[in-house]
């Protein structure tokens, strides 16, 4: 069928009015109709991602075009989200690659990683060991890699399908001596080692809001998501083993969303200490090896 595009900029503005035409949900990289029109433009012509102004006027071959929509198809219609799209997605300012296999890399723990969660950490060449649970595409470990050089990193997850996602990442990160994968139900199959640190951003979805996600997320691993019915069912049981996987000085560090409300009421005998994130301080907890041998 012919159309009538010619330019980036016909194919951008024709993305955008679908885009909002059919109310997408960005949530994946993303928080509006613009930006992610021009990521998956710049990214299926393999142009520079920061760079759209210079190529705005550029022409298109027809088979650029016919690309193009193919694209903007099946994020309209069939709400695949951008990063299964292009494979890719972003965190921390580290390229990760994405799909269907994890969840797309999203984590308030990354914000904090690069500030080697101080106060509560105060050199981190004291962190030898650290452990990441429910690792996912491995994105999490690949920042605490860099941000405390001294440490092994074992993560797990309980899935072989997303460890497999988490292979290619160390191995595109080169960290393979330094990050090791770990098929596991949480720390089941751990070697006997205790932690200096712990970190999680766990499934914490509770059942009610499990009803309500956008289609964009129903696109990714339900059990990477689904908490139970308040979200607390993997939390429960992180805190519950994390005591004698710490190490007398360890801190455990756990991402629960929107979920404060049901922690505390969850923990009422833990004090837990809130992080703040770009979102709030109610994203985040920590709990020391301390809490944890003598709750409050």
């Amino acid at each position: 069928m012919p159309n009538h595009f010619v330019t980036v900029r016909d194919i951008l503005r024709y993305a955008i009015t679908r885009f909002n035409t059919e109310k997408l949900f960005f949530g994946h990289g993303t928080d509006n109709a613009f930006d992610e029109a021009a990521y998956l433009i710049l990214h299926t012509l393999k142009l520079p991602l920061d760079q759209l102004d210079p190529f705005l006027d550029a022409r298109l071959l027809q088979s650029e075009i016919d690309k193009l929509l193919r694209v903007i198809t099946r994020r309209t219609e069939d709400r695949v989200p951008a990063a299964y799209i292009t494979n890719e997605a972003w965190l921390g300012g580290y390229r990760f690659y994405v799909d269907e296999r994890v969840i797309v890399p999203r984590s308030f723990i990354a914000e904090l990683i690069p500030e080697h969660f101080s106060p509560w950490i105060q050199d981190p060449a004291q962190i030898r060991h650290a452990l990441d649970l429910c690792t996912g595409s491995a994105c999490l470990p690949v920042l605490l890699a860099d941000a405390f050089p001294q440490a092994q990193i074992d993560a797990v997850d309980i899935s072989p399908q997303a460890l497999q996602v988490a292979r290619r990442n160390v191995d595109d990160h080169a960290l393979g001596d330094r990050i090791d994968l770990v098929e596991s139900d949480l720390y089941a199959k751990l070697p006997t080692r205790t932690y200096d640190l712990i970190i999680s951003n766990p499934p914490y979805v509770d059942a009610e809001s499990m009803q309500k996600l956008p289609q964009e997320y129903l696109q990714e691993p339900r059990i990477a998501l689904a908490g139970g019915q308040d979200g607390m069912d993997l939390v429960r049981r992180i805190i519950e083993g994390a005591a004698q996987r710490l190490t007398p000085n360890g801190v455990l560090i756990v991402e629960i969303g929107n979920g404060r409300a049901a922690a505390e009421a969850a923990f009422p005998e833990l004090d837990l200490t809130w992080m703040t994130t770009s979102a709030g301080d109610d994203m985040v907890f920590l709990l020391t090896a301390a809490q944890l041998q003598s709750p409050v």
